[in-house]
C-alpha cells in the first residue's frame, strides 16, 4: 500500500509538468492584451474552440478600458467590453492558426487575421492582423 502511495506522489510533479507543457503548446486559455502605445494590459481575452471547430477569442475581463464601448459600432455600441468576440474562424495554418477574422473594439476596426502563433515558449501569442496590404502585430501575454 505504501509503495502505491509513494508511486502516486512521485507521479504528481510529472503530471503537472505535462499539463503545463500542453497548455504552452496551445493558444487555448486566457491572455492579457496590451495597449499598442503604452504596453499596459487592457483586457484578459480567452481563446477557445468554437462550435465549428475553429478557434475564437472573447474578452472576459476589462483591465484598462472604459466600462462600455462607446466608440464601437453595430451590436457592441454602448455595451460592456466583456463578452465582445475579438477573433473568430481561425484555422490551422503554418504551425499556428490564421485565415480568420478579427475586431479591435478600442478602434472599432475589423481586420483579417493573417496568423496567430505561440512565441517565447508558449508564454506569448503573436497576432498578425491586416487591412488591405497594411498589417500590424499584437503580442498577448499568457494570463493563466
Amino acid at each position: 500500500m505504501r509503495i502505491k502511495i509513494l508511486a502516486a506522489l512521485c507521479a504528481l510533479p510529472l503530471l503537472a509538468a505535462t499539463a503545463t507543457l500542453a497548455a504552452q503548446s496551445s493558444p487555448l486559455g486566457r491572455w492579457k492584451t496590451l495597449d499598442d502605445k503604452t504596453g499596459k494590459p487592457m483586457t484578459v481575452t480567452e481563446v477557445y474552440q468554437a462550435r465549428n471547430g475553429t478557434l475564437a477569442a472573447r474578452i472576459v475581463e476589462n483591465l484598462g478600458l472604459p466600462p462600455t464601448c462607446e466608440q464601437c459600432s453595430g451590436e457592441y455600441k454602448g455595451k460592456p467590453f466583456v463578452g465582445i468576440v475579438t477573433l473568430w474562424n481561425l484555422k490551422p495554418k503554418d504551425g499556428g492558426w490564421g485565415d480568420g477574422n478579427g475586431y479591435k473594439p478600442s478602434e472599432d476596426t475589423h481586420f483579417k487575421v493573417k496568423s496567430v502563433k505561440l512565441v517565447d515558449g508558449g508564454r506569448k501569442l503573436e497576432v498578425i492582423g491586416c487591412k488591405a496590404i497594411f498589417c500590424r502585430t499584437a503580442t498577448w501575454v499568457r494570463a493563466d
